[in-house]
Parts: C-alpha cells; sequence; structure tokens
C-alpha cells in the first residue's frame, strides 16, 4: 500500500463555544470531506476537575472522527504530539480495515485477525503513518480565558513541528486563531513544513470573549480547499483527487 495523505483539524480550546452554528454538526461535515477533528482541552494547572463545557471537547472529536483529550497546561506539549499521532494511526486502521472488508468480508477488522496476520497488519499502519503525508490545521480558541494559556500552546506547537518532522512523509502545518475581530478566524502561519515562526506571534494577539468554535471550524475546512490546489500543482499532484493509500 502506497502513503496518502491525512488532513487533520487540531482544536485547542478551554470552553464550550457559545456563538453560532453547532461545532458537533460542523466536526460531521468534516469528517464527511476526509478532515479528522482533533481537541484538546486545555485546564489550568490548579483547576480542579472538568468544567462543564469541556463536554462539548469529546463530542466534536467522536463527530469529527478524531481523538480528544482533556489536559493541564503543563502536559499539554507532549499531549499535542500524542493526540496528533494517535489520529494519524486511527485513521490509517480505518482504512486498512475497509480494505480487509473488501478482500475478506464485512465482518473483518485488524482486531479480528490472527495474531501473527494482526502483528503484520499494525507494522503496516505504522509504515504508513511514517510515510504519509500530513495536512495539520491548527485552531487555537484565543477566548479570554484562554489567554494566559497561549504562551504554553506556543511551545506545544513548536514541539509538534520538531516531532512530526522526524517522520519520513512530508508536514505541513498552518495556524488559525479565533475569534477574531473582522473574520471569524484569523491566519496566523500560512502552511509551512516548520512552525519555527510562531515564536512572535502569540504575544501579539487579542483576546476575544466569547467562542464561536462552530464557525471557526466551518471556515478552517477552506483553508484546505484553497491550499492544496497551489502545492498541489507544485508536487505533480491533482489537487482533486481524494486522500486515499
Amino acid at each position: 500500500m502506497k502513503p496518502g495523505r491525512l488532513k487533520q483539524i487540531l482544536l485547542l480550546t478551554d470552553g464550550c463555544s457559545n456563538h453560532g452554528e453547532d461545532p458537533i454538526a460542523v466536526a460531521a461535515l468534516a469528517r464527511n470531506q476526509g478532515i479528522t477533528v482533533n481537541v484538546i482541552g486545555v485546564l489550568d494547572d490548579r483547576q480542579q476537575g472538568k468544567p462543564q463545557g469541556l463536554d462539548e471537547v469529546e463530542s466534536i472529536a467522536e463527530a469529527g472522527g478524531g481523538v480528544s483529550q482533556i489536559v493541564y497546561q503543563k502536559s499539554l506539549s507532549q499531549t499535542v504530539q500524542m493526540v496528533t499521532r494517535q489520529a494519524m494511526t486511527q485513521t490509517i486502521q480505518g482504512v486498512v480495515n475497509k480494505e480487509l472488508q473488501e478482500i475478506l468480508g464485512k465482518d473483518q477488522t485488524i482486531e479480528e485477525l490472527p495474531p501473527e496476520k494482526r502483528g503484520e497488519v499494525v507494522e503496516v499502519v505504522d509504515d504508513l503513518g511514517e510515510r504519509c503525508d500530513l495536512e495539520v490545521l491548527v485552531l487555537v480558541d484565543t477566548s479570554a480565558s484562554m489567554h494566559h494559556k497561549l504562551p504554553t500552546v506556543k511551545e506545544a506547537l513548536y514541539d509538534l513541528s520538531l516531532s512530526l518532522n522526524a517522520r519520513t512523509g512530508s508536514n505541513q502545518f498552518s495556524v488559525y486563531t479565533f475569534p477574531d475581530q473582522k473574520k471569524t478566524i484569523r491566519k496566523m502561519v500560512d502552511w509551512t513544513p516548520e512552525l519555527g515562526e510562531i515564536n512572535g506571534i502569540f504575544s501579539k494577539l487579542l483576546s476575544g470573549g466569547y467562542t464561536p468554535t462552530g464557525p471557526a471550524l466551518k471556515e478552517a475546512l477552506y483553508a484546505f480547499t484553497e491550499k492544496p490546489m497551489f502545492q498541489s500543482m507544485q508536487d505533480g499532484v491533482d489537487p482533486y483527487e481524494e486522500t486515499g493509500f
């Protein structure tokens, strides 16, 4: 199997949406378009228990076919890397399971294979995870309660870039924030293979008081439809070709 191109939205937030359309419905739309939505709920290090608003984190990720995690600031960097890689593996496993069902029958999955065959398939999944092309759009909630967490977010994204660039497959990252006074989301970093340039951007951000997560996710989808056209022409790839393996 040849590696394909995986597309992810990584949403970093600390509360529930309170403006605009339902983010769970938008996440389901993204999934239908072949874009996985992962969500990390960021807690204060001194915060006790999970706030009610972060229940939405799990629902958005589930609808988007992705991975969710509630995490304290101090563990954010490790969690961002883990969630991104776990979502890659989960997506590839889904593709492999579909192939298995076409070959062996509709009820056949990786988990139901004999141990020796299962091990071989897991190796294939791991190999594809290293070689596939990856596009990660990072969507950062900059509502008022997130302001003091942004330096930690910056460090986590830089570490993510370093970690994933150890793969043999190509990486493309972009960073958007919301809310924005003029637009729903604001482009902070255009598509790039490395996130080293994020050092100066987070100190310039103005925090807003509301959280339009649904509209922000919807706007983020357009960044994927705009980006592949130019990038794919450079790579000699048909920009309308479906993601696959």
